[in-house]
C-alpha cells in the first residue's frame, strides 16, 4: 500500500485565485477486499478537480446510490456531507478556489452549482481534455504540478477583465473568522447596501454569508478534532465560538445527518486512516 497526501500552496502568480493545491493518492492491494470511503464533509470552497488513475464514485449522505465522475470536475459549495468511494489506485488533483475566484473564471453563477458538481470538459473542453490526457501519462505527481498551474494561468489570463471584488475579500475574512460575522458590517466593508451583498455573496459563493459562516466553523470543528483528539466537544464548540455544545450538534446533525460522535466514527474509517494519516 501507498498514499499520496501534498497540500501546498500555488506559485505566486496564482495565490490571487487559488488558495491551495491538494494531491492525495492512495493505492491499495488486491488482497483489501473492500476499499475505505471517505465521507468528505462540507467545506467552504469551491474546486475544480482531476482524476487521472481510477475514477472516484461520489454518493449523497449515505443513500447508497453513486454517481461516477469524470476525469475532471468543476465542483460546487457542498453543504451536505459527501461519500467518496475511491479506486484501488486512485488520485486527485483538487485546486481549491479563493473566494469568488471559479465565478471570476467561468461566469457561472455559483447558485447554479451548489452541492453538485460539473464535467469539467463542458466548461473548458478541448484546453481541458489535453490537461486531462498529459496528467495520465505522468510518471509522478510531482510532474501533474506544473501542468496544472500552466492551465490556470491560461484560465486567469482569459478572465482578466474580472478582477478580485470588495466582496471577495469580505468572503476570505469569513474564513478566517467564521464566528464573528454581522450581515450590515460585512455589506459594508464590500461598499455594498444588506440586500445587494446577499444577493452577489450567493451568485460569487453559491450559498448565504450565514451557511457560508457555519460551513466554514463546522469544517475547523471536524479539522480541530482530528488535531486535538483529545479535546472534548464542548472545548471544541466554545473554542471555535459555539454558543454552546448544542449548537455545535445542530450543525453535525443538519451538515451529516449525524451527531458528532457518530460522524467521527465514519471519519476514522476514511481511506487516509489506513496510512495513519488525519485531515486537519
Amino acid at each position: 500500500m501507498d498514499a499520496i497526501y501534498d497540500y501546498r500552496l500555488p506559485s505566486p502568480a496564482l495565490r490571487d485565485y487559488v488558495r491551495q493545491l491538494q494531491i492525495v493518492g492512495c493505492s491499495f492491494p488486491q488482497s483489501m477486499a473492500v476499499l475505505p470511503v471517505k465521507p468528505y464533509w462540507p467545506r467552504a470552497e469551491n474546486s475544480l478537480a482531476f482524476y487521472p488513475k481510477d475514477p472516484e464514485k461520489l454518493e449523497y449522505g449515505f443513500d447508497g446510490n453513486l454517481l461516477s465522475k469524470p476525469c475532471s470536475t468543476i465542483n460546487g459549495q457542498y453543504s451536505v456531507v459527501t461519500n467518496r468511494h475511491v479506486g484501488r489506485d486512485f488520485m486527485v488533483f483538487q485546486v481549491k478556489f479563493q473566494p469568488g475566484a471559479l465565478y471570476r473564471l467561468t461566469g457561472i453563477p455559483s447558485h447554479e452549482l451548489t452541492n453538485s458538481f460539473l464535467d469539467a470538459e463542458a466548461v473548458f473542453s478541448t484546453e481541458i481534455r489535453r490537461v486531462n490526457e498529459r496528467l495520465s501519462y505522468t510518471r509522478h505527481y510531482t510532474e501533474m504540478i506544473p501542468i496544472v498551474e500552466n492551465f490556470l494561468v491560461y484560465l486567469i489570463n482569459r478572465a482578466k477583465r474580472k478582477g478580485q471584488r470588495p466582496i471577495d475579500k469580505v468572503s476570505q475574512f469569513i474564513l478566517q473568522q467564521p464566528s464573528k460575522v454581522s450581515l450590515d458590517w460585512l455589506a459594508d466593508q464590500a461598499c455594498l447596501s444588506t440586500k445587494q451583498f446577499y444577493r452577489q455573496f450567493i451568485e460569487r459563493e453559491g450559498v448565504s454569508p450565514k451557511l457560508y459562516a457555519r460551513i466554514a466553523r463546522f469544517d475547523e470543528s471536524v479539522k480541530l478534532k482530528n488535531t486535538s483528539p483529545q479535546k472534548d466537544w464542548l472545548s471544541i464548540a466554545l473554542e471555535l465560538g459555539f454558543y454552546d455544545y448544542q449548537h455545535l450538534v445542530r450543525d453535525y446533525k443538519e451538515f451529516t445527518s449525524l451527531t458528532p460522535n457518530a460522524f467521527l466514527l465514519q471519519e476514522e474509517r476514511g481511506p487516509e486512516r489506513v496510512f495513519g494519516i488525519r485531515e486537519t
